[in-house]
């Protein structure tokens, strides 16, 4: 028998061949759909919220606006920080709040700018330790101004050394006032003194929680007209976990479903 024979024989087990046969094709993701899907999106700096898997594992972070007093503390440490700094600088100094927001302790150390000081601080009455890091804008900023700098102009920035004994003792004198301000912040919630512990220019040696634990991160602004910087403060949630139900509260002095008036009449029915 031919090939051609072969050929034009039908094969019985064979499937019929037809142009309207389905036929699998696999899609493959693009770079823009995968930063999608893992929650990772280079344009989003401003620390919205975001979806994905990113935001599965970022969701044992507890959210700072479960605890409203803190944003009234915080406010009330700008008032103060405006006033008292000014005094300390006697220049026009303005400080604003930039925003609130809650950060793995890890992730933050990863994202401090270098070089900058970071100040160790204990809170005595809660038993624990906060962070306090002040940028080299704002540092070198401060040298000019306490120092007798002239208005007007920017403040020489040198790059690539350590801070001097100088410049140290002055940071540490700013950092005393900002501590002290924030004792006067929580003053109407809570007695805490902050004392300084340290200061310290390597992340490393900053270490005051395990990375994975959750913070508070306050990242303030302060400006003296054309120079300034920014500080930047962080608690631990360990360290406001003693206060918590203080925190927890929507205005000062609230209280969660009692009447003194109700207990009062009950006390005398009984």
């Amino acid at each position: 028998m031919t090939d051609a024979a072969f050929a034009d024989e039908a094969d019985p087990f064979a499937e019929p061949l037809g142009d309207d046969r389905p036929i699998a094709t696999e899609r493959v993701l693009n770079q823009d759909e995968i930063d999608s899907l893992l929650g990772f999106d280079l344009g989003d700096d401003d620390g919205s919220e975001r979806s994905g898997i990113r935001a599965i594992i970022n969701s044992a972070l507890v959210s700072y606006e479960r605890l409203p007093m803190l944003e009234i503390v915080f406010d009330r440490l700008v008032r103060l920080m405006t006033t008292s700094l000014r005094n300390f600088t006697s220049d026009n100094v303005e400080v604003s709040l930039d925003n609130i927001s809650s950060i793995r302790f890890g992730d933050y150390l990863n994202s401090i700018p270098l070089p900058a000081i970071l100040a160790v601080f204990r809170a005595e009455e809660l038993d624990n330790y906060g962070m306090l890091t002040v940028d080299s804008n704002l540092i070198y900023s401060i040298v000019d101004v306490l120092l007798g700098g002239r208005r007007g102009t920017a403040a020489l920035r040198i790059e690539g050394r350590p801070y001097t004994t100088i410049e140290r003792v002055l940071v540490q004198r700013m950092v005393e006032v900002v501590l002290a301000d924030a004792r006067a912040a929580f003053e109407p919630l809570t007695p805490v003194h902050f004392n300084l512990d340290r200061l310290e220019t390597n992340p490393r040696f900053a270490a005051i929680a395990r990375p994975a634990n959750a913070a508070i991160l306050v990242k303030l602004r302060i400006d003296m007209e054309d120079r300034g910087g920014r500080i930047e403060l962080l608690l631990p949630y360990a360290t406001l976990e003693p206060i918590r139900k203080m925190l927890l509260q929507q205005f000062m002095g609230e209280k969660f479903g009692r009447d003194n008036i109700w207990e009062g009449h009950l006390a005398t029915e009984l």
